[in-house]
């Protein structure tokens, strides 16, 4: 029997982002760029704990556990014969159309659809979903389209019943009732590696009084999609056409051709050189070569899509104009703003005017680099923090998405030249909120000199003014609160929406921003991510490559670390700086490769990673002694990179004024 091919909420999903996703999407001999482990980014936000909760505010449900689509329905419908009936996972299909609801709820001839997500809610909000102009804004459309294709297939499949759409979320407004909540649900794996959620059985009434999460009735919002006002610009088909072509277009294994687009950026069917050496195919690069009629040899071309924080892209390509060397100084139009170094626009032409022209050379502003570094004083310390946000907070009061704290690295340089790894922090406690003694540790290993402080983009920053509104609005008594505010605030910048203003004495020196200003490599391809410029500038300077070629880091005579022993960060492989991240081991061994290096290819903006996903295993999954140290080991390592690139960083400038 030929098993049906169904279009399901993740495949209307891809649809969405782009019809062509469908041909490829659950076929082997594509690359996916996708974690092959859905349940580590469920880990990393949260969703499997907002999952598991909002079932217990659904007490008495009935719980569809097996993977197999006829035995699902089966039990659904049987469930349905009840008069009132709760239902997790509850399936439905109509035609080639299939959904599992995560909790429909049946009163009489009404439906509840409840879809729980992994995000923050504000229900406080005015017009939380809609622009202006009334359209749906876009950081929305993905979860409102979703249980909207959800609602369609229950009305098309059960005409007789009401159906009523809501999402479930965690709110914002909402404040923890106990310690300890976020402790109750745990990641368990069975004897055949399937990985769940248990509950603990010490859960109660208590735990559940205040819910953390909101029930948002989105029926306005469904209708819209259906009738096509979702978006300031008219539909080509109407939702059910939409839905219509997918399904058939799915259920025949054809593909949906798609223009060449902006979106094409964030596409996950392309290869990589360790894809290219498996025989893998790319569903981008067949798109491309279809649309473009490009050629292999076109393929080795960068695009205007590689251009940095371009905005332009949608209209050159809609020009015809897809490869950088097509990019005119006109269409980037450099401007200057008036400061040191360069303008984004000035940056962004020395990219493309840099390629065009086959320069490979490293661009650096010595002289303002030089006027910069003379007001620094020594020592000089290096941080970079390990964050993530906790979807139920740990202690009673918090609020859901509340960020944590949990790791930092330090590395100090002195006026001599002398580097040292000087001090960590790292908690692993279960249950504990770090934020208070990650500044306490963080305090008192920058407190003793007047040193410059340098972190890399804005994120220690943001987290210190986050941790210091903490410390202001918590309730409870903390003795050293003024202490740990007033050190915040020597060595931050106010966020614009801060109560008061302020620009601490010690503020913090972005070198993410002297990136931008003062230096620019082409090995770069244009990002301004650390792990994109320490491999740069590993390869261009031989100063850098003297200095770490050599299994010094952490030697009795050599660099001071706290996890590292005779290390050479430098090796050489055809003749170029392999990067250091890579001489790293997994920070799990029960993950593949790929998932791996999925999640050590962190972004500037520090979202997502192998650290926050560490310390979530770390906090919700049952693992033994041996597991736990292993991965804290790794964690430090890790950290510890990240700082001391920083430094290299910094001595790879210096050496070059």
């Amino acid at each position: 029997m030929t098993k049906t091919r169904y279009l399901t909420k993740s495949r209307f999903k891809l649809a969405c982002e782009c019809p062509a996703k469908l041909f490829y999407t659950g076929k082997s001999e594509y690359a996916n760029q996708k974690l092959d482990d859905s349940f580590l980014a469920a880990l990393a936000d949260g969703g499997f704990q907002v999952g598991e909760l909002a079932k217990c505010y659904f007490p008495g449900g009935h719980d569809i556990t097996t993977l197999d689509h006829l035995q699902a329905l089966e039990q659904t419908n049987q469930l349905l014969k009840q008069d009132e009936v709760v239902i997790y996972e509850a399936a439905v299909a109509y035609k080639n159309l299939f959904i599992r609801a995560d909790v429909l709820v049946k009163n009489g001839r009404k439906l509840s659809l409840y879809e729980v997500k992994a995000k923050s809610f504000d229900p406080q909000k005015e017009n939380p979903f809609l622009n202006k102009n009334g359209s749906i804004k876009a950081d929305w459309k993905t979860y409102l389209y979703d249980i909207a294709f959800q609602k369609y297939v229950i009305n098309m499949a059960w005409p007789e019943y009401e159906v009523e759409a809501q999402l479930m979320m965690a709110d914002k407004s909402s404040r923890c009732p106990t310690d300890g909540l976020n402790q109750k649900f745990k990641l368990i794996k069975d004897a055949t590696g399937r990985k769940s959620v248990k509950v603990s059985s010490s859960l109660n009434d208590d735990d559940l009084a205040v819910p953390v999460l909101c029930r948002v009735n989105v029926e306005a919002e469904c209708e819209q999609i259906y009738e096509g006002t979702d978006d300031k610009n008219k539909h080509l088909r109407s939702f059910n056409e939409r839905v219509g072509l997918f399904a058939d277009k799915y259920t025949a294994d054809e593909k949906i051709e798609s223009p060449v687009s902006t979106e094409c950026a964030n596409c996950e069917f392309y290869t990589k050189d360790v894809d290219e050496a498996a025989g893998l195919k790319s569903g981008l690069k067949e798109c491309w070569t279809r649309q473009l009629g490009w050629s292999n040899d076109d393929f080795n071309d960068q695009t205007v899509l590689d251009i940095w924080a371009f905005t332009k892209k949608k209209n050159l390509i809609a020009d015809g104009r897809i490869k950088m060397s097509e990019i005119t100084e006109d269409d980037v139009a450099p401007k200057s703003d008036g400061r040191p170094g360069v303008s984004a626009s000035e940056r962004r032409w020395m990219q493309v005017s840099k390629y065009k022209a086959g320069d490979s050379t490293t661009w650096f502003d010595r002289e303002n680099m030089k006027v910069e570094m003379e007001r620094w004083i020594f020592p000089l310390h290096f941080i970079d923090f390990e964050t993530t946000m906790a979807a139920i907070p740990f202690n009673a009061g918090r609020r859901p998405y509340e960020g944590i704290a949990f790791q930092f690295s330090h590395h100090m340089v002195y006026k001599e030249g002398t580097v040292e790894h000087f001090g960590e922090y790292l908690n692993t406690k279960q249950g504990f909120f770090p934020n208070y003694e990650f500044v306490r540790q963080l305090k008192a290993q920058l407190e003793h000199d007047r040193g410059s402080i340098f972190r890399y983009s804005n994120h220690e920053n943001t987290y210190l003014n986050m941790i210091y509104n903490q410390l202001k609005n918590d309730q409870n008594e903390i003795e050293d609160r003024a202490e740990l505010c007033d050190f915040i605030r020597s060595i931050t910048k106010s966020t614009q929406k801060s109560d008061s203003q302020w620009t601490g004495e010690r503020n913090m020196i972005d070198l993410w921003e002297l990136v931008k200003r003062f230096y620019y490599d082409p090995a770069t391809n244009g990002s301004n991510s650390i792990k994109y410029v320490l491999p740069a500038i590993l390869n261009s300077s031989e100063y850098l490559q003297e200095k770490y070629s050599k299994p010094s880091y952490g030697a009795a005579d050599g660099i001071k670390s706290h996890n590292y022993k005779d290390w050479q960060w430098i090796k050489m492989e055809n003749g170029l700086a392999s990067d250091p991240y890579k001489l790293l081991p997994k920070m799990f061994q029960d993950i593949t490769q790929k998932d791996m290096r999925l999640l050590s290819s962190d972004d500037e903006l520090r979202e997502g990673g192998a650290a926050l996903t560490a310390y979530a295993r770390m906090q919700f999954a049952e693992m033994s002694d041996y597991e736990r140290k292993e991965i804290r080991k790794a964690l430090l390592k890790y950290c510890e990179l990240d700082t001391m690139a920083m430094v290299m960083i910094y001595e790879g400038w210096r050496e070059m004024l």
